[in-house]
């Protein structure tokens, strides 16, 4: 096996899932090994999984999560790449579309000395026109300086400064990952606390715009502006679920 592993949860994303996976398998560094955590999917999330893994350019592993929440399913996953030797991880969703140099993007950044990485996110050009992608932007752009100012995230035992970071484009080392406690195993978002757990513990945090992942931005559509901006904000989103299939 590799030392890279990039780990996908998915739950009942049978309809989104193959294109997250020819997105992989069209990266350009194809050295890592892929695992997809089946969060418990009602619909053929992991069949679509086990039939990519058949032709697949690169090892891929499907288990299963039964315990709902995509945080239970991602330290699930990362637990299981370390157990099998994995020493770098990295992360996307089953509804994103990470850029043929991704994995490139994240493997420099940790040659050159990074414990994380924190990528760039775009909105997928395929859900929405000009419109809904500018609102997308307006909504990462609004989260991200409200995460900046907030209170809670300027705390002196924090050894590098606030900045935001998507859980569906980012990579770490295993020591690291261990070492900070891991994703907090309950459902999203679990985002903020986990970059929390890691900056209690190191400065070694690089924020890379050459990895790029392109975001659903279903939650957009499904909430509104303003009910987006305020799940971002965590703020929650009033009687909707957070699942916005």
């Amino acid at each position: 096996m590799t030392d890279l592993w990039v780990i996908v949860p998915a739950f009942d994303e049978a309809d989104r899932l193959d294109s997250t996976l020819a997105a992989l398998a069209a990266q350009t560094d194809l050295d890592f090994t892929l695992l997809v955590v089946d969060n418990g999917s009602t619909d053929d999330t992991a069949e679509v999984a086990r039939r990519f893994a058949a032709q697949a350019p690169m090892p891929v592993q499907v288990i299963r999560e039964p315990e709902k929440g995509v945080g239970c399913a991602v330290d699930t996953g990362f637990r299981h790449a370390i157990t099998h030797g994995a020493r770098l991880l990295a992360r996307t969703d089953a509804d994103c579309l990470p850029r043929p140099g991704w994995v490139a993007a994240a493997r420099r950044a940790f040659t050159g000395g990074a414990g994380m990485v924190c990528g760039r996110l775009t909105a997928r050009r395929d859900e929405h026109g000009p419109l809904g992608r500018l609102g997308f932007r307006l909504v990462v752009g609004i989260a991200s300086v409200f995460g900046r100012l907030r209170p809670a995230h300027r705390d002196p035992a924090y050894r590098v400064p606030y900045r935001m970071h998507a859980g569906n484009n980012m990579a770490i080392t295993a020591t690291l990952y261990l070492a900070s406690g891991g994703m907090p195993r309950r459902p999203s978002p679990t985002d903020r606390t986990f970059l929390n757990r890691v900056r209690r513990v190191t400065t070694a945090i690089r924020h890379e715009r050459t990895m790029v992942v392109e975001n659903s931005t279903r939650r957009l559509r499904a909430y509104g502006l303003r009910r987006t901006a305020g799940w971002y904000l965590d703020r929650g989103c009033g009687p909707l679920t957070p699942d916005p299939r």
